[in-house]
């Protein structure tokens, strides 16, 4: 509840197949508190106590900070915001209490992953407007929905709020497999295990073997399409990547080749003058590719090793000094976004620059 003689809700927003439905329930919902509340604060006044119920649509950004600023999402959520003023409107019923909208869009300076993040950033936002009420779109997972990540609704009560799931109908889930996404991402991993299968025989194949090849790859891409790929494949966003990626896989052999020389330095040297420490910094990546691709490049260049990583935590295990230093720098984080997300998304402060690395553990246990 907000303050007296206001109703105020807090409704977490995105697209989803039930949000018109949800704004609806949130709208009646709150006219419903309002009017009740205004029949029991009435008492002692001199006229009606006058009672309004105001509904605060949140858009938690999902994606990151560092992010271009023309970036098309931020025009496509400010619409959806937009376009939910005018649904509520629609929706309220002309005889109730009088409703307010309030939109924001949060979460733009925040890095936001799991559904933890999405919860702690509209807690925030809840605490500074003194909102007690949520009300969830049971479509709406921000964050994921993996087993091993608490659903939103679970994270925003540990917070201390009251959550109610909006009572809507869910539409039937029926994956179409020819629909059009689908069927890009089939396509994609069919033609990747079309390839590799071709790379592997070198490409002087046989007739039989290029049609035996087709098949496995055919069913490569039927029995993994559904978990290979988190996102629906753009023509042209795919075709940059792997343009970047080209550049940076002679630029990471680069990196190895330089640590492999401070590494050969440090074994040959008389004193052994290494240093281990383990060592933890928030990656400002996001995803299972650019997470995979940052840990295991970290990995293959000497001196490092990825021990960990949890959500955008990793925890490093550095064999010396200089290494701790090139790994604070960010220098493969930067190319890991440049890859990613595009030349304006790598000139982003270092991980030392953003005060996101923790103390180091060494080998001991104990704080360095």
């Amino acid at each position: 509840m907000g303050g007296e003689g206001s109703t105020e809700v807090l409704v977490p927003v995105g697209e989803s197949s039930t949000l018109r439905n949800t704004v609806a329930y949130a709208v009646r919902a709150a006219q419903d508190a309002a009017g009740v509340e205004s029949e029991g604060g009435g008492e002692g006044a001199t006229g009606p106590a006058e009672s309004g119920a105001t509904v605060h649509f949140v858009y938690p950004a999902g994606w990151r900070s560092g992010d271009p600023k023309d970036d098309p999402r931020f025009d496509r959520a400010r619409e959806l915001l937009d376009r939910l003023e005018v649904w509520a409107e629609e929706d309220a019923d002309p005889d109730g209490p009088p409703v307010t909208v309030e939109t924001a869009l949060v979460g733009r300076e925040r890095y936001l992953f799991s559904p933890g993040d999405f919860a702690a950033v509209l807690a925030d936002y809840a605490e500074d407007r003194g909102l007690e009420v949520v009300v969830v779109d049971p479509e709406y997972q921000p964050g994921g929905n993996a087993p091993m990540l608490r659903p939103l609704e679970f994270e925003l009560r540990q917070a201390g709020l009251t959550v109610e799931e909006a009572p809507v109908e869910r539409p039937a889930r029926r994956t179409r497999f020819l629909g059009r996404a689908n069927l890009s991402q089939f396509l994609l991993l069919f033609g990747v295990s079309y390839a590799f299968y071709l790379l592997l025989g070198g490409f002087a194949l046989t007739g039989f073997e290029l049609a035996t090849g087709a098949i496995t790859a055919g069913l490569v891409a039927y029995l993994l399409w559904r978990i290979s790929l988190t996102e629906t494949p753009h023509v042209t966003r795919y075709p940059l990547r792997a343009a970047r990626m080209a550049l940076y896989a002679p630029y990471l052999l680069w990196e190895i080749a330089k640590a492999n020389l401070s590494i050969a330095y440090v074994v040959l040297h008389p004193d052994l003058p290494i240093d281990p420490s383990l060592e933890r910094f928030e990656a400002a990546v996001w995803g299972d590719l650019p997470v995979t691709t940052l840990a295991n490049s970290i990995t293959l260049t000497p001196g490092t090793l990825t021990v960990e990583v949890s959500e955008r935590s990793f925890y490093i295990h550095t064999l010396t000094a200089s290494s701790r230093e090139d790994l604070f720098d960010g220098a493969l984080e930067r190319a890991v976004r440049f890859v990613f997300y595009g030349r304006d998304a790598a000139a982003i402060p270092s991980p030392r620059e953003r005060g996101d690395s923790g103390p180091g553990i060494d080998d001991g246990g104990e704080e360095t």
